[in-house]
């Protein structure tokens, strides 16, 4: 072991930036991409048969029009870390996991008739159930650590 004065071992440290830490929660990246589909005019399409693709061809799926383009056209989405419109990016973005993309996302919840407004309702009620649930969770598990 070779002995080394403070200002060598400085001058070889090696810093590496921190990597952006997002500024808005999960429920308020949703609320926003709730807010920007009420605001886009006309229908969407919706992410044809995604149950059915196999999770490499999931992460990749993309599409003109989609939802997905409409959160990923958001500059304030982007800069806090939205990387594309591709559906992989979005499911880690939004921490959807896959049923959850398919039953938001998917054309067959749909039969052509995604709109803004209609997803906004759904990605709004699916963001209360899932905070609903996992705060009964947390309730139902401290009882039982202290029962």
């Amino acid at each position: 072991m070779k002995h080394q004065s403070q200002q060598q071992l400085a001058a070889a440290a090696t810093t590496f930036p921190a990597p952006p830490q997002p500024r808005l929660s999960r429920r308020e990246r949703i609320e926003r991409w709730a807010t920007l589909l009420e605001r886009h005019g006309g229908g969407l399409n919706a992410l044809r048969r995604v149950e059915y693709l196999s999770p490499e061809e999931r992460r990749e799926y993309r599409g003109l029009n989609t939802p997905l383009t409409v959160a990923f056209d958001d500059p304030v989405l982007r800069e806090e870390g939205l990387k594309s419109d591709r559906l992989g990016d979005a499911m880690d973005f939004f921490e959807l996991n896959d049923h959850d993309t398919h039953l938001l996302l998917c054309d067959c919840r749909y039969q052509g008739t995604m709109t803004g407004s209609l997803l906004a309702s759904r990605l709004r009620q699916h963001m209360e159930r899932k905070e609903r649930r996992s705060r009964l969770l947390n309730v139902v598990s401290r009882f039982f650590r202290f029962a």
